[in-house]
């Protein structure tokens, strides 16, 4: 035990050595040693983030490590993630504010950003390396107005994956389905085909929950989209602004549920079904298909417990014409910083080139992996994790509030994982050259501000009126009656003017 915590020590000097080491030959970060501060003394440099997990205990190996490699005096607060809006608000109105903060993008802190609060860093981020190498719409997706005011927490822009039972695809001689019609054919062999060999009608080849509809991960949207819809919403000709239920590919997306449902394959309580019963039956080996954010190898682990031979395997999303799926907003949130403690440009740049720094390689592998010799070791090709339980207590807190890109951006080698588990990685890395942006997504709204959930319950219980048979065509094309007198038409008005305001910008 002592030789174990002797070699975890040695490796915590061992880093601590490198990064400083790091930090005073960096010469594009630092500039003759200055580091973030530009000085030789560290820069204090405050911090406020939600809580993940516990909080870290003061001063340990992962804080040191940011610390001396970026020459700062990091002081993190952490607030628990349940009333972390609330209490960003009341900072904000108070105006104690820290030099750094996450923000999550909210109809309150968009109006927050607009009454120049926060500084605009778009300008600069030019003149860092790894600021400015990352794709542009990761900062489209956090604008206001056209205007960048933060960094990122990057999360994958397109994360939808397909997972399904390759073994019983094999068995019925099936593929992964590109056409509404290949879904209705490969749901029906997996549901009717008694793929399990069990005798028993206990089978679906795709199951929905009670979310099925709603936000980045709607199943209609997704199919839609991959059918050559848009995504939430289709700039036309004219500059006008149509939803998606209002085009062709989404109402036949949705016929093609009302189908399946009538013949009964999919499950009839999907209206009020949670998700977590819905992963039990994927889990138990019930369930054929999935569309999710790439936990296949989640599921493959806890399926292979109940039925040892099944084998999960995953693909792309793809439409009869190829690749396409909906873009995500690529974030958990960004980090912003306020003028009112941070008062000049040069001390800006003093805290952008800290947020640059943590995408270097040595702290993107600390953010991502930990401390070597604690968290994980060297294996030649890859390296190797040494505890779960370390990782998710010690240094998922910063991976999950502090810039990274996991193994896709300057991690020089990958940590060892199952080829399932590598393969959904390079699925969703390639997803990002394939999806289609939601033009809405920063536009301005005042409908949308004060009605915006409220209009998209009723179009949501329409849809799922009609896929549960309870309205037919005439009644559905009535339902968005209802919700353009109800304010969609002003909706999509406010999205016309907004967009036209921004591409004159």
């Amino acid at each position: 035990m002592k030789k174990k915590q002797a070699a975890m020590t040695m490796s915590t000097v061992l880093l601590l050595s490198s990064v400083l080491a790091a930090c005073g030959g960096d010469k594009q970060a630092q500039g003759d040693k200055q580091g973030a501060a530009g000085g030789n003394a560290p820069y204090p440099l405050t911090m406020v983030v939600n809580q993940v997990g516990e909080i870290p205990p003061k001063d340990n190996e992962i804080e040191k490590a940011i610390k001396a490699y970026t020459n700062t005096d990091l002081q993190i607060q952490w607030i628990p993630t349940s009333s972390y809006d609330e209490k960003v608000n009341v900072m904000i109105a108070s105006n104690e504010l820290p030099k750094l903060m996450k923000l999550n993008y909210t109809a309150t802190i968009v109006g927050a950003l607009k009454s120049d609060i926060f500084w605009e860093i778009g300008p600069y981020l030019k003149d860092y390396k790894n600021l400015s190498a990352q794709n542009q719409q990761f900062y489209d997706n956090i604008s206001v107005n056209g205007k960048i005011y933060g960094v990122p927490l990057f999360r994958e822009l397109g994360r939808a994956v397909i997972h399904y039972r390759k073994d019983w695809f094999d068995a019925a001689g099936v593929q992964v389905p590109k056409t509404l019609d290949d879904w209705y054919n490969v749901i029906k062999a997996m549901t009717q085909g008694d793929p399990d060999k069990n005798g028993k009608n206990d089978t679906y080849g795709f199951m929905l929950d009670k979310k099925y509809n709603q936000d980045a991960a709607s199943t209609l949207t997704r199919l839609s989209v991959a059918q050559g819809g848009p995504n939430k919403w289709q700039v036309d000709a004219s500059g006008s602004f149509v939803p998606e239920f209002m085009t062709t590919p989404f109402f036949d997306t949705m016929k093609l549920f009302r189908k399946l449902y009538e013949e009964k394959l999919i499950n009839q309580d999907f209206a009020v079904v949670d998700a977590t019963e819905i992963d039990k039956a994927y889990e138990s080996g019930r369930t054929a298909i999935r569309i999710s954010g790439g936990n296949a190898q989640s599921i493959q682990d806890k399926l292979v417990k109940v039925v040892p031979t099944a084998v999960v395997d995953a693909a792309a999303i793809e439409g009869p014409n190829g690749r396409r799926l909906p873009g995500e907003s690529g974030n958990a949130g960004f980090l912003a910083i306020p003028k009112q403690s941070v008062k000049s440009v040069d001390e800006l740049k003093q805290v952008l080139a800290f947020v640059d720094k943590l995408m270097d390689p040595q702290m993107a592998t600390l953010l991502v992996k930990g401390v070597e010799g604690k968290h994980w070791e060297d294996k030649g090709d890859v390296t190797v994790p040494l505890d779960p339980a370390a990782d998710a207590k010690e240094v998922k807190p910063y991976r999950d509030t502090l810039p990274q890109r996991g193994e896709s951006y300057n991690i020089a080698k990958p940590m060892k994982q199952t080829d399932l588990f590598r393969k959904i990685g390079q699925i969703t890395k390639d997803n990002e050259k394939y999806i289609v942006a939601n033009p809405a997504l920063t536009l301005d709204s005042a409908t949308y501000s004060e009605r915006g959930k409220e209009l998209e319950q009723m179009i949501s219980d329409a849809q799922t009126k009609f896929i549960m048979g309870k309205i037919d065509e005439a009644g559905w094309k009535a339902e968005v009656e209802k919700w353009k007198k109800a304010g969609g038409d002003k909706l999509a008005q406010e999205y016309k003017e907004a967009y036209e305001k921004s591409k004159k910008k």
